[in-house]
């Protein structure tokens, strides 16, 4: 886990279930369910839909989305289920294609925000060709200090994927980390954190930018 995120987590899954009762926004209702659970909420209800989805069409109709959202036991009745479908389904075709969906979903972030996720990233990204990977790590993050690596369970490579893992698509750990899904994991952290400058300055320490 990255510094700070088990608290942050705790505090936002906190800070939603409050919240929840003071919205009348099914979408935000929404968010605020998936954020009750954690940072991951959000990518969970991903996962779900990814499973959901047998044609690999990457686009839900009403009964799937209903399915989906219970599945993942989201209590939300059929009337607020449709004005969520409606507000997705932009164009009316009758099927939501959910990497808007999530995208949507995600907590909006301020561009100081997102400018300071962006800083992170590109220096992650030692070759710079936006994908994160074990070999853009070995320069930059230092496996000695983990505990799996000392105690010999562990070898670097994996401590590196460990690390990946963190902000890869739960469906779909692959060993390389998008900026998309960098964005994604840091939303959930963020949503739990009130100010910008707060925010700045735990991402500055936690990678030394």
């Amino acid at each position: 886990q990255m510094p700070g995120t088990a608290r942050h987590d705790r505090e936002m899954a906190i800070q939603a279930k409050r919240n929840l009762s003071k919205t009348t926004d099914p979408v935000e209702r929404l968010r605020l369910r998936c954020l009750a659970r954690g940072s991951a909420g959000i990518k969970g209800l991903g996962r779900v839909f990814r499973i959901m989805d047998d044609d690999n069409s990457r686009t839900l109709d009403f009964k799937e989305f209903v399915k989906g959202l219970n599945d993942y036991a989201m209590m939300i009745d059929k009337e607020e289920a449709q004005q969520i479908f409606q507000i997705f389904d932009k164009d009316g075709s009758g099927t939501i294609d959910f990497d808007e969906f999530l995208v949507t979903l995600r907590p909006p972030m301020s561009n100081a925000r997102k400018e300071i996720i962006m800083q992170a990233f590109r220096k992650l990204d030692k070759t710079g060709d936006g994908i994160i990977t074990i070999e853009d790590l070995r320069g930059v993050y230092n496996a000695k200090h983990h505990p799996k690596y000392q105690n010999g369970d562990w070898t670097e490579d994996q401590v590196f994927r460990a690390f990946l893992d963190n902000f890869d698509s739960p469906y779909d750990k692959d060993g390389k980390v998008t900026t998309e899904e960098f964005m994604n994991y840091y939303a959930g952290v963020s949503a739990s954190i009130d100010t910008d400058v707060y925010f700045i300055v735990m991402m500055k320490n936690a990678w030394k930018l």
